[in-house]
């Protein structure tokens, strides 16, 4: 009886959603349909985002007023360690689905999965970058905020059965509405999706990512005010006598911004070493919270740090510190502002290896501001007292995004639009290019980027590269190839030939279907009319090794490559094993290819 009803409600909303798309088309045209569900998703989007902002800031502000607090003050400092272990119970008994990933899985799904993104994420990563960011883990809220979004933008799309293009913008409206919401930032959201989503939009397309981003931003304005996320005051203007302190400034934030990226990577790929998600919590949670009772300002999101950074204030480091007496000297307060930045990365590393959730937005602009403010104070105790600690700070900030992200329009976009300081947008663009630059020279991929290009499924500006990623050679393979066994006489063979419309044979063992070769028919053509050599000729004599194979897993640029070094019109496919699975062809490979490229320029 359950079932019954259950396909009776199934039949009910394909029936009333086959009656929508009738209606769509007779009375929306393609261009205004898209415009109408941006604004759906951005508002979807932007209501999401600020509800994880209010969560976690509620969940702050409660673990805060809790009594216990009164009877040791240093308390908090577990507060990481109870969040991360509440997350993992939530993902492993509760939600029984892995999160992982965070803006690169994102990234993956558009190269390699259509812009499909699992439905749990509209909500998973909200549930848990909340928990662990509220409890104090050393993570930002922007990137869980960028996977739901996407995860909105993918799951409306397929919904409504929207081609993998018009999936792809739903994908970056949402995108783009989520970050424009949680940063009050518009451009900052559209930017972010061309510059680290990589994608390829027309004019057309950029209307409803441009109707999106302002969906978001208006809707954060009405429920959570129109003033900037950060209050800046700028002391002095900006002048060209100030050119050489910024260049300096560029440079030591690319530095800033390729320690953070190496270490960030060198620790999570020291956890992957711990096969154990128990062990993984108790050594990542144990090295954060000595991290956090050594230096509690890296305890959550840092918003407040990065605040008394841009008025100039290093009252922070003394907070609840061992080394709230070294206040007096100002290099002692240089060498604890380096500490924290050398330590900062490490902190966010550990968060998400012990099992949080959470992004790398805010600890980048908290490590870029304590960069630009450390240098500032080391400037000022060399006799340069012309140098203004809250502009260096300010700055400082879109330098670190630049080069963490590799997106420096994004740096400089965020931070004129974060805290209102458009006064300073020459020093931002200089600072953010030059970080970017020298931060590119020594790291090709941005923290986001570097595993995904690493396998060369990393979608690109480039157009060729983002067709080959999104075809798939599984979807390619041909199995009407007939098979013949070493061991098997030419009479076998030609029957085969009798059978088969195909020129190529393979030749694998009878026992597991390991590859051994190939034998093409123009190599039997002469003896196969003899019949009187058909049982004195055996396959294993005629076949041989072909120059060029592929495995399954290869990536579709590698295959693209061997067609078109060769003269080969097909090419054995392999699994891992050496198992033989079938043949790929160049003919239904660039087929493939020239198909996918028109739908992908079509507006």
């Amino acid at each position: 009886m359950n079932v019954d009803k259950k396909e009776k409600r199934s039949w009910r909303r394909r029936r009333a959603l086959s009656r929508f798309y009738e209606w769509r088309i007779r009375h929306i045209g393609p261009t205004q349909y898209m415009i109408i569900i941006s604004v759906v998703v951005g508002a979807i989007a932007a209501i999401t985002a600020a509800v994880l902002k209010t969560t976690t800031h509620a969940i702050s502000s409660f673990l805060d007023t809790l009594p216990i607090k009164n009877y040791c003050s240093n308390i908090s400092v577990i507060y990481p360690f109870v969040g991360i272990a509440i997350t993992v119970i939530f993902i492993k008994l509760i939600l029984k689905q892995k999160i992982s990933g965070g803006i690169p899985r994102v990234l993956y799904s558009i190269s390699k999965e259509g812009a499909v993104i699992k439905s749990h994420n509209m909500y998973s990563s909200v549930i848990s970058s909340a928990i662990t960011v509220g409890f104090g883990g050393s993570a930002g809220l922007e990137g869980p905020t960028v996977v739901t979004g996407a995860a909105i933008g993918s799951n409306i799309g397929r919904f409504l059965h929207l081609n993998f293009k018009q999936r792809l913008l739903m994908l970056g409206c949402a995108t783009a509405a989520a970050l424009s919401a949680i940063f009050k930032a518009p451009i900052t959201g559209v930017v972010f999706v061309l510059e680290v989503f990589m994608l390829d939009l027309t004019m057309n397309s950029l209307v409803p990512l441009l109707i999106s981003s302002v969906t978001g931003v208006l809707l954060s304005y009405m429920m959570m005010g129109s003033s900037p996320v950060y209050f800046f005051r700028q002391m002095d203007a900006f002048s060209s006598g100030d050119v050489p302190y910024f260049v300096l400034l560029g440079l030591v934030c690319a530095l800033s911004s390729i320690y953070f990226t190496r270490s960030y990577i060198w620790l999570s790929q020291k956890f992957r070493y711990i096969n154990s998600t128990f062990w993984k919590l108790i050594w990542g949670c144990l090295l954060l919270v000595t991290m956090i009772y050594l230096f509690p300002s890296l305890y959550g999101e840092g918003y407040e740090i990065i605040s008394s950074c841009l008025n100039g204030d290093c009252t922070f480091l003394f907070k609840n510190s061992l080394f709230s007496s070294m206040h007096n000297n100002n290099w002692n307060i240089a060498i604890l502002l380096g500490a924290i930045i050398l330590v900062k990365p490490l902190a966010t590393s550990t968060t998400f290896a012990a099992g949080g959730v959470g992004g790398i937005f805010a600890p980048s602009l908290f490590v870029g501001a304590n960069t630009g403010l450390l240098l500032a104070l080391v400037l000022e105790n060399l006799g340069f007292h012309d140098v203004q600690p809250q502009n260096f700070a300010l700055v400082g900030m879109a330098g670190t995004i630049a080069g963490v992200l590799h997106a420096p329009l994004t740096a400089v976009f965020l931070i004129a639009e974060l805290t209102g300081g458009y006064k300073l947008f020459v020093p931002l663009m200089l600072v953010s290019i030059l970080s970017y630059i020298f931060t590119k020279k020594f790291i090709t991929n941005s923290i986001y980027t570097y595993q995904l290009a690493r396998r060369n499924e990393l979608l690109t500006h480039h157009t060729d590269k983002n067709v080959l990623n999104l075809m798939k050679l599984d979807k390619l393979l041909e199995k009407n190839f007939a098979v013949v066994y070493p061991e098997d006489t030419l009479r076998v063979l030609v029957k085969a030939v009798e059978e088969t419309t195909r020129n190529v044979f393979a030749v694998v063992s009878r026992t597991d279907n390991t590859f051994i070769g190939i034998i093409k028919m123009d190599d039997i053509r002469k003896i196969m009319f003899h019949p009187e050599e058909y049982d004195k000729v055996f396959v294993k004599d005629l076949c041989f090794r072909p120059d060029y194979t592929v495995r399954i897993d290869e990536s579709m640029d590698s295959v693209a490559t061997k067609f078109s070094t060769s003269d080969k019109f097909n090419i054995a496919v392999l699994d891992e094993n050496n198992k033989y699975l079938g043949f790929v062809s160049r003919a239904k490979v660039f087929s493939t290819y020239r198909r996918m490229s028109k739908q992908l320029s079509e507006d």
